[in-house]
């Protein structure tokens, strides 16, 4: 499926750019208007039309890549945000409501994190802050911010990188994710006080 997906543009292409609940996100209700332009989108990939799957990746590529970016080192999140839509693709069919495709993508997205991991914990991993030339410190503070935002509940941590690194705005992100303006609000102000206390540590 090569010629279906291009690499979406990212907002923030290094952590450095980063300005500086509990263990399951809340449940998605996603706008009607949006749940049923998805529904059109997934019927008319499934009927073959590549553009429309396009579409989709173009909606969900920055939730997507927040989402992992949450769980997992930068360096691997571009080929996994791939790998999250090479599946979807595939098991389009297995959807059985499309206008509900961007909780389902979400779901793909997590247990792709947590696949990732449990592979990744039978080798032996270099550290993410290890020294590269020209770009040391920078390097060590944007793993520091990386980290510090992955140390924090699960739903503050989402939304914070679609707002911090994929730029998303709060309406955006409420529209992408399902959840209300009201909550995207909440856990805005209360993940960035969670992270400047970690940070100022």
């Amino acid at each position: 499926m090569p010629d279906v997906l291009r690499p979406v543009e990212l907002i923030a292409e290094h952590g450095a750019d980063i300005p500086v609940s509990g263990p399951h996100p809340p449940a998605m209700r996603f706008p009607a208007g949006h749940a049923a332009d998805d529904g059109r989108l997934v019927r008319a990939a499934r009927a073959g039309d590549q553009g429309a799957f396009s579409s989709l990746y173009e909606r969900y590529g920055r939730v997507v890549h927040a989402l992992l970016l949450a769980r997992v080192a930068r360096d691997e999140v571009d080929d996994l945000v791939q790998d999250v839509f090479l599946a979807a693709w595939r098991r389009l069919e297995d959807l059985r409501d499309p206008a509900a495709f961007g909780g389902w993508i979400a779901m793909i997205a997590r247990n792709r994190a947590t696949d990732f991991h449990r592979r990744a914990a039978e080798h032996v991993a270099l550290p993410e802050n290890i020294e590269s030339p020209g770009g040391a410190s920078e390097q060590a503070e944007a793993n520091a911010a990386l980290a510090a935002i992955r140390g924090l509940p699960e739903a503050y941590r989402e939304t914070l990188m679609l707002r911090l690194v994929e730029g998303l705005t709060g309406p955006e992100i409420a529209e992408r994710t399902g959840l209300t303006p009201a909550s995207v609000r909440v856990n805005l102000h209360r993940g960035m006080k969670l992270l400047r206390a970690k940070l100022n540590r």
